[in-house]
């Protein structure tokens, strides 16, 4: 219960930034965010942690709390890296994957679509979530796993606010339909494309992103 609490709370706070209440630099405070929410310090503290691990705030000792956001190159930088990294693990999976993963795939894949027609960012986002740790699994590299999963964390604040950009929810899913159709084929290099096609933002898509995002830079 005090985890799921510190994972809502911790998607809360992340709103917060996002919308501008806490801008770059701002520190957050316990005591304030345990009153704020109406719970206890120990939920806060664990839902800061959980922003600390994903880069959204930094811990610095004896001073506190405080948000970080990353510039516009740092972040196209770490997309760049995602990208590549996927695309690894894609190319992998396409040669590995078993008939029971790709039952899982598609199985994700028809939540993240009610998730689609329900216009659900944030369930979209837990099934695509489980979409993506399945295709790293299956890569069989144990190494690439746990870096893609390192930066999906890092990521995942960045990733969860795409989810809300107009119509990026319907050509999420169209582009999760061509890398399950890549890997039931075993095509490696096709699959590779599609995922790399898939996390990279780039040009309009980083533009859209940065916009959105401005609020909490202001």
């Amino acid at each position: 219960m005090e985890k799921r609490r510190a994972d809502m709370i911790a998607s809360e706070i992340e709103e917060l930034i996002f919308g501008g209440t806490y801008g770059d630099g701002a520190r957050l405070d316990e005591a304030a965010l345990a009153e704020r929410f109406g719970v206890s310090r120990t939920p806060i503290r664990e839902a800061l942690q959980k922003l600390s691990l994903s880069g959204l705030v930094t811990q610095i000792p004896r001073r506190g709390v405080f948000v970080r956001q990353p510039g516009p190159v740092e972040l196209m930088e770490m997309f760049e890296v995602m990208a590549e990294l996927e695309a690894a693990a894609a190319r992998l999976a396409a040669l590995r994957i078993s008939d029971a993963a790709l039952a899982d795939l598609r199985a994700a894949n028809a939540k993240c679509q009610n998730a689609v027609e329900a216009q659900d960012p944030a369930a979209y986002y837990l099934e695509n979530e489980r979409f993506h740790q399945i295709i790293y699994e299956q890569s069989g590299n144990k190494f690439l796993q746990a870096e893609a999963l390192r930066l999906h964390r890092r990521l995942r604040p960045f990733r969860r606010q795409q989810l809300r950009l107009r119509g990026r929810l319907a050509q999420s899913m169209a582009e999760h339909e061509d890398i399950v159709a890549a890997l039931t084929r075993g095509d490696a290099s096709a699959a590779a494309d599609a995922l790399r096609g898939h996390v990279a933002v780039q040009g309009e898509k980083f533009h859209h992103l940065m916009s959105s995002l401005r609020p909490a830079a202001e």
